[in-house]
């Protein structure tokens, strides 16, 4: 770590992760457990807004959009029971708007989805005022837009005629780009 980044509450680093994508959230949950960090997790609003209660964690990793509603939530949630939490908002579907609420929240960060572990304790470990080193090797564009079209793809069941619908493609050309492998 850079010397600009540092513990924001020395010792507490207790963490929860509110995800609905099972797969993301444990790949996510066993990274940042490798990292120090005592993970625990949630996949909805309800599951997060009752850990929140239970015991306020010191940083929260909140994505979003989830079934049961938005993860603004589970910030303001944490910010009002405990104030000196520092919770990022991740997310498929990033704007100005929905940043600019996060922050006013409380959240510490706003990233955007697929994010990389290393991003993501950078974020939640950066001082107040100073930003997060940009990434070492960034997705390329073109692998952010496989990622987009995976995802959409598994929320339509990994049904190719609705998820060309959706994507505003056609179905032959989504297939072509499902057939092939991940870009780097």
């Amino acid at each position: 770590m850079t010397e600009n980044l540092v513990a924001a509450i020395p010792g507490d680093r207790t963490l929860l992760i509110v995800e609905d994508d099972k797969s993301f959230l444990q790949r996510l949950a066993r990274a940042m457990e490798g990292r120090g960090f005592t993970v625990t997790t949630a996949e909805s609003v309800a599951d997060g807004l009752t850990e929140v209660e239970r015991s306020a964690p010191a940083f929260a990793v909140v994505d979003m959009r989830l079934g049961d509603g938005s993860g603004l939530d589970v910030i303001s949630a944490l910010k009002q029971r405990r104030p000196d939490a520092r919770g990022i908002i991740l997310t498929g579907y990033g704007n100005i708007a929905t940043a600019v609420t996060a922050v006013k929240l409380g959240a510490v960060d706003y990233m955007s989805k697929p994010a990389d572990a290393d991003d993501v304790a950078a974020a939640l470990l950066a001082l107040d005022g100073h930003k997060a080193e940009p990434p070492a090797n960034p997705m390329s564009a073109d692998r952010v837009r496989w990622e987009h079209i995976q995802r959409i793809y598994e929320l339509c069941g990994r049904n190719v005629s609705e998820t060309a619908r959706r994507l505003n493609m056609h179905r032959r050309t989504l297939q072509r780009i499902l057939a092939k492998r991940a870009p780097k």
